[in-house]
């Protein structure tokens, strides 16, 4: 059998001082994080959650003043769900994938309704809860109740791959990589032990040049041994969506902007947006042009130089912007709302829709 086929198998775990070393690493290296309980003592649930909830695809220095604003405004799981959706969607606004904020709302107003105020105090019970896979059922398991159970987030990734040397590629190799990074779960402190990996990964086991004379877990690290640390986690080739083009519509009635709420299902759902097209693939700019809203007095659109491009996860977008000016007593199309200019900062606008008013307005 080649060695390649046996890691794939299983990995030997043969280093039984290896969580020992790692908690002790954590403990004079660890992070402090504004949503991480002090040394000896027990995480919130609720900070846990909403920091994990952020995290996904994003990064620590990104997330922090979110964190920081939202824990502010609303301190416990129970004043966000009397929270309204619209002003969870607006404090959200900048973090992407809007759908977690929904279900961010929604799972505040679960806990706060279905239990009391409390999250759940099992992996099952936080599973079954809206927007909670899991990876962030076994983080709030561990950290915030001592469940010894094992998250596994990239960075966890990271390291478990390189530590044993797995050659099946993301996401097959998943399930081998949580068996394996249960390997290196003490009989206590599994939310250490948790966040020690983490830190590993993000400040140690790096993406690229990791600085293996620092970690503690290095000397049999079948990663470092090869020399080839750097290839892992080895990954399956990404797949590019299609390029989609629209049209979007910047319409001004004196100071203010005339707009809309995207469909609460979908991409960007219930996000706040000014009129436009479909995105869709190879389509000509005349096909988007005849999607602009009927506006009494508009005959005719002002074609902006220049298009707005941005990149979802799926596909990238380019649209190109029109706008046009209406009297003060034009109605808004149904379906659509006035808002003024001056107070935009305060709409739940998607990073694509900001680029778009700066670009049609001037700004």
């Amino acid at each position: 059998m080649s060695p390649s086929r046996a890691t794939k198998q299983r990995p030997q775990q043969d280093a039984p001082d290896r969580p020992a070393r790692l908690l002790a690493w954590y403990d004079r290296h660890r992070r402090t994080l504004p949503w991480r309980a002090k040394a000896g003592e027990r995480s919130d649930p609720y900070r846990v959650w909403l920091s994990e909830i952020m995290l996904q695809q994003t990064t620590v220095r990104a997330v922090g003043p979110y964190f920081e604003k939202f824990v502010a405004r609303w301190p416990d799981v129970t004043a966000l769900g009397r929270a309204a959706l619209d002003d969870v969607l607006r404090m959200w606004a900048g973090l992407g994938y809007y759908s977690r904020a929904r279900n961010l709302h929604a799972c505040a107003v679960a806990v706060m309704g279905d239990h009391g105020g409390a999250f759940p105090d099992t992996e099952e019970g936080l599973r079954a809860l809206p927007g909670i896979g899991p990876y962030t059922a076994a983080a709030i398991a561990a950290s915030a109740v001592d469940r010894r159970t094992r998250p596994v987030d990239g960075n966890i990734e990271r390291v478990v791959t390189r530590l044993y040397a797995i050659e099946e590629a993301l996401p097959q190799a998943k399930p081998l990589i949580k068996e394996m990074a249960t390997t290196l779960l003490g009989p206590s402190r599994a939310g250490d032990s948790a966040q020690a990996l983490m830190d590993l990964g993000a400040t140690i086991c790096t993406p690229k040049k990791p600085a293996c004379a620092l970690c503690p877990l290095n000397d049999d690290c079948a990663g470092r041994i090869r020399g080839d640390q750097e290839t892992f986690p080895r990954k399956a080739p990404k797949k590019s969506g299609a390029l989609r083009r629209g049209a979007a519509f910047v319409v001004t009635r004196g100071g203010e902007l005339l707009v809309r709420s995207r469909p609460e299902k979908g991409l960007l759902g219930g996000m706040t947006e000014v009129p436009g097209s479909q995105w869709l693939a190879g389509q000509e700019d005349a096909a988007a042009l005849a999607q602009a809203p009927e506006l009494k007095g508009v005959t005719r659109w002002h074609r902006k130089a220049g298009i707005v491009s941005h990149v979802f996860t799926h596909f990238p977008l380019e649209l190109v912007v029109y706008t046009a000016s209406v009297t003060s007593r034009t109605r808004a199309p149904e379906g659509m709302r006035w808002v003024p200019v001056a107070t935009l900062d305060g709409e739940a606008f998607p990073n694509v829709m900001r680029k778009v008013i700066a670009h049609g307005l001037d700004l």
